[in-house]
């Protein structure tokens, strides 16, 4: 199916695990992101955001290679190298204060520039909205960051502490947005899936109107 509309074959399925994330967000992300954002000075959840992104810019030099797209590899490798010494680890991002700021991609972008279509929209256990494009992409991503091959166990679990507590941070950021989605909206699944699929439309530069769903337009007094 084109990226025009929704292909949403698996909603029942979808829909339970979309209660599951709900249920997981509700008695653990939820609350342990406010404590964690009380607990937390502002300047410590962006160094810890920083240095979590830094790990990423290996992966984003990979996939920009495989776009094709030399200067945003040329961007990655230079922001890498810049933040990892002089930035300390990644905890400041001195490339941005440079004038080099972050181009962040995935191998579901690479896979949509060699013209992967879209595929059915899924809900993962944990991880949230995807697609099937996008799903594939995450796995692909889980190995082909180049960190996951040099770095030896005792060295992958601050990486992975990182990211936890970057998710953490994210939702503590957004808090009021996600818990409008998430527990005042009608339809809570149906919200996801239209602000999903808008964003990872509009990051992946696709201009056809019929691309962008309106969530105004949705009649949801039916769920």
């Amino acid at each position: 199916m084109s990226d025009a509309g929704v292909y949403d074959p698996h909603e029942p399925t979808n829909r339970a695990v979309h209660r599951f994330n709900v249920g997981l967000d509700r008695a653990v992300l939820r609350p342990v992101s406010k404590g964690y954002d009380a607990v937390v000075p502002d300047g410590v959840q962006t160094m810890v955001g920083n240095a979590s992104d830094n790990l990423g810019e290996p992966s984003n030099l990979v996939n920009r290679t495989l776009q094709g797209d030399l200067r945003g590899a040329g961007v990655a490798l230079y922001r890498f190298v810049v933040n990892s010494t002089v930035g300390l680890g990644g905890i400041y991002d001195v490339a941005a204060e440079f004038g080099v700021t972050a181009d962040d991609t995935d191998f579901g972008e690479t896979l949509h520039t060699w013209g992967g279509g879209e595929g059915a929209y899924v809900e993962l256990p944990v991880l949230g909205p995807s697609t099937t494009r996008d799903a594939t992409g995450r796995v692909v991503d889980a190995v082909l960051n180049p960190l996951s091959t040099v770095m030896n166990s005792d060295q992958k679990t601050p990486r992975t502490s990182l990211k936890v507590a970057d998710r953490v941070g994210s939702r503590a950021r957004y808090g009021d947005t996600l818990d409008s989605v998430l527990y005042e909206s009608t339809d809570s699944y149906s919200q996801t899936q239209l602000l999903y699929l808008q964003n990872r439309r509009f990051e992946l530069g696709i201009e056809n109107e019929d691309s962008y769903i309106d969530p105004t337009e949705i009649d949801t007094e039916g769920f």
